[in-house]
């Protein structure tokens, strides 16, 4: 049984768990609780799991993995049906571009661990740190839309007509710019996209209403 260390706002989780429920893969939820006992990331038994004190962390027979980019690609590699990476090289640059564009440039300068040390650590209000996140978070996503509008690969889903790695980094990205009242007017591909993908069962299922941590 696989066993995901999770949260259930964290959209690397959320990431995750999008890609286990498009394989199928039934797993365990252990939830980490991000807030709760000074945050339950940083206990000692969990950064003997993952050092860093990040999740999502996913322990398999093969051993334990980090990172939801090489999770979902090892998802992939171990179980390939259905791929969530195109074939043709240039085809899974491209998806893994849109995906890093989330995972890499919008999501890490907004994670929860950077809010906490502008407030903290640099004496940040509220309002500027909302201010901070809707900035990147606008600024990231207007150019996932360029990327996505202008390309004729993009079909119902990020590329072609299955949900895909993008897609599974897009919709979470996507949740918490709603939390956070992001305007996303100038994004018709790009919430029409979103909308596909949460008619499916296995981005229903992944949605943070729906996990067993959900407050």
């Amino acid at each position: 049984m696989l066993r995901l260390y999770t949260y259930f706002r964290s959209s690397a989780a959320y990431r995750v768990r999008i890609a286990l429920n498009l394989k199928g893969l039934a797993y365990e939820a252990v939830p980490v609780h991000l807030l709760r006992d000074g945050g339950q990331q940083n206990q000692p038994d969990y950064r003997a799991l993952s050092p860093l004190g990040t999740v999502p962390a996913l322990q398999t027979g093969s051993g334990t993995f980090t990172q939801s980019l090489a999770i979902i690609e090892y998802l992939d590699e171990t179980h390939p049906l259905p791929p969530l990476l195109p074939a043709p090289a240039e085809d899974r640059a491209r998806v893994r571009a849109l995906a890093q564009t989330i995972a890499c440039d919008i999501h890490p300068v907004n994670n929860l661990r950077v809010l906490q040390y502008l407030g903290r650590e640099l004496g940040a209000t509220q309002e500027q740190k909302d201010a901070w996140y809707r900035h990147w978070v606008c600024a990231g996503l207007l150019a996932v839309e360029q990327l996505l509008a202008g390309d004729p690969r993009t079909g119902t889903f990020c590329h072609g007509e299955m949900p895909g790695l993008a897609d599974c980094c897009l919709v979470p990205q996507v949740f918490n710019a709603r939390r956070f009242d992001c305007p996303l007017d100038a994004l018709p591909t790009l919430r029409r996209i979103v909308a596909a993908c949460e008619q499916l069962a296995a981005f229903q299922n992944a949605a943070p209403a729906m996990q067993p941590d959900a407050e």
